[in-house]
């Protein structure tokens, strides 16, 4: 990735799923006392597509969507292409997901594969791609035992949390879970 010319850039690719009714996991609490998870009972999920940007480490977040699927993926690779614009190519790595090889994203890239280009990680293989620490963080952070009432609540202190901790370090990052 290095020896990329100045005009073409790597992204990290990945899509993570916020869900209303909060992931229940352990969290700091005086002794003695017990905290209360409140699940408001109907789950509502929302959809993100994120790229972590290799040359800033800034993450790149398209607008949620309800379904995980190649729209969402086709939305967020044109919301890079436009976000990018100072860069001839871009190489996205991303996951085997289906909908990353199907017929929309084809269709998509024969108009624009001259600037964006798809490079799959191997199988099974999350440690791979550096976003998947991003949404690590968001989790054990925002989404485990929240207590938000409303998904544009949830999503409102997701984004919030994406402005207060960018841009990411991949150096970082990787360090942290390590750590």
């Amino acid at each position: 990735m290095r020896a990329l010319p100045a005009d073409e850039t790597v992204v990290f690719e990945d899509e993570v799923d916020i869900h209303l009714n909060p992931k229940i996991g352990s969290c700091w609490m005086p002794r003695g006392e017990q905290t209360h998870v409140v699940t408001p009972g109907n789950n509502e999920k929302r959809h993100l597509a994120g790229s972590l940007h290799w040359r800033t480490g800034t993450l790149l977040v398209s607008y949620p969507g309800p379904q995980r699927n190649a729209q969402l993926f086709v939305n967020h690779l044109d919301d890079l292409r436009c976000r990018l614009r100072c860069y001839r190519r871009i190489h996205v790595v991303c996951d085997n997901a289906r909908f990353h090889d199907c017929r929309l994203v084809h269709d998509y890239l024969r108009q624009w594969g001259s600037r964006i280009v798809l490079h799959f990680i191997p199988t099974y293989a999350p440690e791979t791609n550096p976003i998947e620490r991003v949404w690590w963080h968001l989790h054990e952070t925002i989404t485990r035992n929240h207590r938000c009432r409303s998904i544009e609540d949830l999503l409102d202190q997701t984004f919030e949390w994406f402005d207060a901790h960018g841009p990411f370090d991949l150096e970082t990052i990787a360090y942290n879970v390590a750590a």
